[in-house]
């Protein structure tokens, strides 16, 4: 779990409440039921009306993720991929079978089946950049119901704020009344500006920002199991693979690592004498 959103929430909510200790207000009088359920049901409701209910569902049930998903570790995609050349060497690309029945990742299950099936490489090509661009688009359409919460909440706040303006207009006759219901009226704007650069935007950019490390994992994965399929050196794929990545995403090579590079260069000087 990649504890990133929580902390910057807390961050973020804590600074507010220490700002209202600061200036000696009392907490109590920005949590306010009314402009709360205006600012956050209608926000959802005119944001389930942009989309459909299938998006909508789908929205919510990605947030477990954002929350507890791993980011990728592209150094142990790489030590797997040089692990199933050093296999398909030395017994075939058949033997992928095997590994195709014990990996977890269901993108890299079918594509290994694949090449234990026989699959052209075109073909293997074809069908991984097509599963490859349904993730980005399911992605996408979840970071962008999130984004357009992030967009209605301020406008609703501000007519959360307007509605109660037009009440207080209303008791003009009791003015000893008129500064706490002013006050209340700018609650409803105050929900909708934090709710939008609080919640929803962030929720949105960390949805997108999860896809694009999920879309590069897939998209090394493939070329890995590409060049697998075509006889690939294990440290020459090793090599390219890592230089596919920014290096800041990258560990120290690992034992996998060292040993294919190991077995590479044994095989290399085999060949020489």
């Amino acid at each position: 779990m990649d504890p990133a959103t929580v902390i910057g929430l807390l961050l973020a909510f804590g600074s507010v409440i220490a700002m209202v200790s600061l200036e000696g207000a009392s907490l109590s009088a920005l949590l306010l039921p009314a402009p709360m359920i205006l600012v956050f049901g209608a926000t959802l409701a005119v944001g389930i009306a942009g989309n459909t209910l299938k998006d909508v569902v789908q929205a919510f049930k990605a947030l477990p993720k954002m929350f507890l998903g791993k980011t990728a570790k592209p150094q142990e995609s790489i030590d797997q991929m040089v692990r199933f050349a050093e296999k398909a060497r030395s017994e075939g690309l058949l033997s992928l079978e095997e590994e195709a029945a014990s990996v977890k990742d269901p993108f890299l299950a079918r594509a290994l089946q694949n090449i234990a099936d026989g699959t052209d490489a075109e073909d293997l090509r074809m069908l991984m950049e097509d599963e490859i661009d349904s993730k980005s688009r399911s992605d996408h359409a979840n970071s962008k119901f999130f984004a357009s919460l992030g967009g209605y909440a301020p406008t609703v706040g501000i007519i959360g704020t307007v509605v109660s303006l037009t009440h207080v207009l209303e008791n003009l006759s009791t003015p000893d009344h008129l500064g706490p219901m002013i006050a209340a009226a700018f609650v409803a704007t105050l929900w909708g500006l934090l709710s939008a650069n609080f919640i929803w935007l962030p929720f949105s950019a960390r949805m997108a920002r999860l896809s694009e490390l999920d879309i590069e994992r897939m998209t090394l994965l493939m070329e890995g199991m590409l060049s697998v399929q075509s006889g690939a050196q294990p440290l020459l794929l090793a090599e390219r693979l890592r230089a596919m990545v920014p290096e800041h995403q990258l560990k120290s090579s690992g034992s996998g690592g060292k040993k294919a590079a190991g077995a590479d260069k044994s095989d290399r000087m085999d060949e020489a004498a």
